[in-house]
């Protein structure tokens, strides 16, 4: 018996063996690469079509990608012999710690997603949420950043954000603005109200549709309120308030109607 001839023929079978495996190995990596493409052009297009935000499109295509790569390298080396099992428990491990270390991470995750597909709100609305008021200034993925009064930034993260009440001011793109004005007990209601009326069809900012309106609300310690309630474009709501809290002072001192203030009555004991 001749050993080299063995070696040789041995070698040959494990040589046609492997080459085999990583032929096919090579030609499973050449499919699946050109499937994951496929999967990821119908996935972005799907998101276009669905006016998904950029950055979440980008987020999730890159999430989706991986994920289809991991899948791929673990086929391909199964084809090849390499036991895939202990491989898999290991990332399914890794994963669990990850969870667990960024649960809060992971939330605000959620939530910034959960924000981008539904969109309760978008950049440039006036929004009140989490005790705060202020413009959306941008909306990334883990966090919502406002724009708030005197011009801070307000960082909101968005687990909270989309678990809580959110007051969207802009959504309707109009807004009713809210005032009251008191006026002494000798007044005539009915002067007063077309007074105050009048101010609200002078105002240039204030819609004619839906009617603005003007109405006894309490009869108070000192004076008949009236609930003043004009509409206004979102973008004119602080020129309409400030405006017309300013016309009123001014139109209800021409009528000679008294804005009552706080009396102090001093009573003196003789004794």
């Amino acid at each position: 018996m001749n050993l080299e001839n063995i070696d040789t023929e041995k070698w040959l079978q494990l040589g046609l063996d492997y080459g085999l495996k990583i032929l096919g190995a090579i030609v499973i990596w050449i499919i699946g690469s050109w499937v994951i493409k496929k999967i990821l052009k119908a996935t972005k297009k799907v998101m276009s079509i669905g006016d998904y935000d950029e950055s979440l499109q980008k987020f999730l295509l890159n999430l989706l990608s991986w994920t289809l790569k991991i899948v791929l390298i673990i086929v391909v080396l199964g084809t090849v012999g390499v036991e895939t099992t202990s491989f898999a428990a290991i990332l399914a491990a890794a994963g669990l710690a990850v969870g667990l270390a960024l649960q809060g991470s992971l939330g605000n995750f959620a939530g910034g997603v959960l924000i981008m597909i539904f969109k309760p709100i978008k950049i440039g609305d006036l929004v009140e949420a989490q005790g705060e008021i202020g413009v959306v200034k941008e909306i990334e993925i883990f966090t919502t950043k406002l724009t708030g009064l005197s011009n801070r930034e307000i960082i909101i993260p968005n687990g909270s954000l989309s678990n809580g009440n959110i007051i969207n001011y802009s959504s309707e793109g109009t807004r009713r603005v809210d005032l009251t004005f008191g006026v002494g007990y000798d007044s005539d209601i009915k002067k007063t109200k077309e007074v105050l009326m009048n101010v609200l069809t002078s105002h240039p900012k204030v819609l004619k549709t839906p009617e603005p309106s003007v109405n006894v609300s309490e009869l108070a310690d000192s004076s008949i309120n009236f609930a003043v309630r004009p509409w206004c474009h979102t973008d004119d709501y602080w020129a309409v308030y400030f405006g017309i809290t300013e016309d009123v002072k001014e139109a209800l001192d021409k009528s000679g109607i008294e804005i009552p203030y706080p009396h102090q009555v001093e009573i003196r004991k003789q004794g």
